[in-house]
């Protein structure tokens, strides 16, 4: 009874598990895309300083650059199941039978290295605003890049969990299985090894019983 409910209580920290590793695939999913956008914006960033550009052309750029901006404020408002992608807390993982636990790493797309190159403050629409606007862009992908570093850290963790627990899992029910199923191979030979003694048994037992009628009719 002690292994049946162990290896219940593994199964569901492996589930656990499983949908904690989902969580960062769909953070890290969501990032690739932040990636792209920044990318764009550092790019916009650049071409605003171009000397030969008239202010209705960084006009033009400052529209980009702000549609941009949004989409990464929107990002960071994303959730997985009602709880938040991108928060600095940390989620804690059960990572065993017992309650244990893994904690993983939050990613906060609210921090100020974000706020700051989404911020309205940010801008492309001057030569001097667009210099400003580089530099905040370019810690911005900075700081993605050691988040997503992050997020690669917690699901390689969270495998090796999923792998430790999928295997105890095999082997407290194969263990289970010692103790509480029949093996069918030793019974089976048992079967017909008692079958065989019964049937000589009552051949014998027949053989016996003809004896003395033999015998009477010999007297006759």
């Amino acid at each position: 009874m002690k292994l049946g409910a162990t290896i219940a209580r593994t199964n569901a920290a492996q589930n656990n598990v499983n949908n904690a590793i989902s969580f960062n695939q769909t953070q890290d999913g969501y990032l690739q895309q932040v990636n792209t956008a920044l990318t764009r914006m550092s790019e916009l960033t650049v071409s605003a300083q171009d000397v030969t550009k008239t202010t209705s052309d960084r006009a033009l750029y400052q529209q980009e650059f702000s549609t941009l901006q949004s989409y990464v404020k929107d990002v960071a408002t994303k959730d997985f199941n009602g709880v938040s992608l991108f928060t600095n807390s940390s989620l804690s993982v059960t990572s065993d039978s017992d309650g244990n636990a893994f904690t993983n790493v939050g990613v906060n797309l609210g921090a100020q290295t974000y706020t700051t190159a989404t911020g309205n403050s940010t801008k492309v629409d001057s030569l001097s605003d667009a210099k400003t606007a580089l530099t905040n862009v370019k810690n911005a992908i900075t700081q993605l890049a050691s988040d997503r570093a992050t997020i690669g850290s917690n699901e390689e963790a969270l495998g090796y969990y999923n792998a430790q627990l999928s295997s105890l899992s095999n082997n407290l029910s194969a263990a289970k299985s010692q103790i509480t199923d029949v093996n069918v191979a030793t019974e089976s030979t048992n079967y017909a090894k008692q079958n065989i003694l019964v049937q000589s048994g009552t051949a014998m037992l027949a053989q016996a019983n003809s004896m003395p009628q033999s015998v009477l009719r010999l007297l006759s």
